[in-house]
């Protein structure tokens, strides 16, 4: 499927998703409400088969957090890039760990990082900081004392 015929396809299941023009993948957004049922259907729907999930991160552009969403079908060989754009203040979405388990320890890499909580996840304890680390080391607004670095 060329990237044009996915985003007719994509269009036909979330007619609200904007799409980003240029790059090798096929970007679209979508708002955080709309995510799950999505996923659901990326994973599901002929001709799609999004069957995994490679990367979740996350962009603090300091007005709203982003998360980023890489999948691909090892079916179809082909792959998508889906966004999502976060309150800073409530940075929360829909888990999808029960689509693809490989989403587990992605989210809760976000969630530890940049604050983002992902409803109804199973297990989101730390992954990688000490548990009386305070704070998200990776949004723009953390000051680290030791090494005083500001963005």
């Amino acid at each position: 499927m060329t990237n044009e015929e996915l985003k007719i396809k994509l269009t036909e299941l979330l007619p609200s998703a904007t799409f980003e023009e240029g790059g090798e993948w096929v970007n679209l957004s979508v708002a955080p409400a709309e995510w799950k049922p999505f996923a659901q259907q990326l994973r599901s729907v002929d001709g799609l088969a999004f069957d995994f999930l490679f990367c979740v991160t996350c962009v603090d552009w300091k007005t709203h957090l982003t998360i980023v969403y890489h999948l691909t079908s090892t079916i179809h060989r082909h792959s998508i890039v889906v966004k999502s754009k976060l309150d800073r203040a409530k940075a929360e979405i829909e888990t999808v760990c029960d689509i693809w388990r490989t989403a587990e320890f992605h989210e809760r890499e976000q969630a530890e990082l940049f604050g983002v909580n992902f409803l109804n996840h199973p297990d989101l304890r730390k992954l990688i900081l000490t548990d009386d680390f305070e704070g998200f080391p990776l949004r723009k607004d953390f000051e680290d004392p030791i090494n005083m670095i500001k963005l």
